[in-house]
């Protein structure tokens, strides 16, 4: 849990230029997709593009997620923006099931039902390995990012992606892989639909996109869901908070801890602590706002409010 201002700065950076690395490699891909669509008529280019479009449009209000809870907090939000984080990548996810999934599935229902035959393979092919490469580097900043968070908080990366706090990272990272692995279904699609004459594979590749993007989208929307509800720090991060507290002179035990993330690594921690020595009650005031100012020190801690635990309750205990 060892983090310090500068390394919070350095990955605020490094979400934005995800995001927007996220964004150019999107905006290019919609762009030839859309064209390639146009010229083969394939079901699973349009299905593509479609997936293309919704991840561009994902992107602006990820960037607006990265900017808005980057705000420092004030007195109307004195536990800070954090949570625009969840509120914007929740609107990103639902676009992904929108724009990507129901699109991508009905279209490929509606060729099932009145099939045309495709032309222009070459195209396809060139756009979708095109397409291959710009999300390939769109993918390997998000996964450089994850990685280095997945150090940091000594965790396996696919762990850390599904865990973190950051739903930036976790979008980007989830629509890339998607994106990736829809290229690859799209381009079975129309080799089959040349092989065989038949627009029947290329439409089900279409909804098998939809339905992949709708899965990744519904993974999402969940995780968001828990932050803005109350996603609860656990492990790692509960024991550290405690040896925190249990190294400060002024504390003599921890009873009673509870933390909750507000924001992308940021905790509002409340405590329940038992002083040293028997000092009276002003002292003992200024003591706990003493012990809170260290805790908040931490950079992963945005504020820390603690309360006398009562003579009766069991200790918490540390690492």
């Amino acid at each position: 849990m060892k983090t310090t201002m500068p390394a919070r700065k350095a990955e605020e950076r490094s979400g934005v230029l995800t995001v927007i690395i996220a964004f150019c490699a999107n905006a290019l891909v919609a762009v030839a997709k859309s064209v390639a669509a146009a010229l083969t008529g394939s079901a699973s280019m349009t299905a593509e593009a479609a997936h293309s479009w919704a991840d561009t449009g994902n992107q602006v209000f990820l960037l607006i997620a990265e900017r808005r809870s980057n705000k420092p907090r004030d007195a109307r939000h004195p536990l800070g923006y954090g949570r625009e984080a969840y509120v914007w990548s929740m609107f990103a996810a639902f676009g992904l099931f929108t724009a990507g999934a129901v699109v991508s599935v009905w279209h490929g229902i509606q060729v099932l039902a009145n099939p045309e035959p495709a032309s222009d393979f070459i195209v396809a092919y060139v756009v979708l390995a095109l397409a291959f490469v710009l999300e390939g580097i769109s993918f390997a900043q998000a996964l450089r990012q994850a990685r280095k968070g997945a150090r940091r908080y000594r965790r396996h990366t696919l762990e850390y992606v599904v865990v973190s706090s950051n739903p930036t990272l976790r979008a980007v990272f989830a629509e890339d892989f998607a994106a990736l692995i829809g290229i690859a279904i799209a381009a079975s699609g129309v080799a089959l639909h040349q092989i065989t004459g038949s627009p029947v594979p290329d439409a089900i590749g279409s909804i098998l996109v939809g339905l992949l993007l709708g899965t990744i989208a519904v993974v999402l929307i969940d995780r968001n869901r828990k932050f803005l509800v109350g996603e609860p720090a656990t492990g790692e991060a509960r024991s550290a908070v405690v040896n925190l507290l249990l190294q400060n002179p002024d504390v003599d035990r921890v009873t009673y801890l509870h933390m909750e993330f507000v924001g992308p690594s940021r905790l509002y921690v409340v405590a329940a602590v038992d002083m040293a020595g028997d000092l009276p009650e002003h002292d003992v005031a200024v003591a706990l706002r003493r012990v809170e100012r260290t805790l908040e020190e931490h950079d992963l801690i945005e504020e820390a409010v603690l309360t006398l635990a009562t003579p009766g309750e069991q200790p918490l205990l540390g690492d």
